[in-house]
């Protein structure tokens, strides 16, 4: 099932975890490898990914991040 644009789950794919449409390629793990430091390029490279794959990646992490309520607990 596609739930944002480029991205579905399937619960017989890794488990129900977002991955990039068409592959077995976790949203989570396209943020890790970004923020490990790893270029578009190098990702897109080693999982065989388009650009607008790792765009949706970050366009689902923003959205899904904008509805998080954090509350400082003092």
């Amino acid at each position: 099932m596609e739930i944002a644009p480029r991205i579905t789950i399937d619960e017989k794919v890794r488990f129900g975890k977002p991955v990039i449409k068409g592959t077995r390629v976790p949203v989570d793990l396209v943020l890790g490898k970004l923020a490990a430091g790893m270029t578009y390029e190098e990702v897109m490279a080693e999982y065989d990914l388009a650009r607008e794959d790792i765009l949706a990646a970050l366009d689902y992490a923003a959205k899904h991040l904008s509805n998080e309520e954090v509350r400082a607990i003092a």
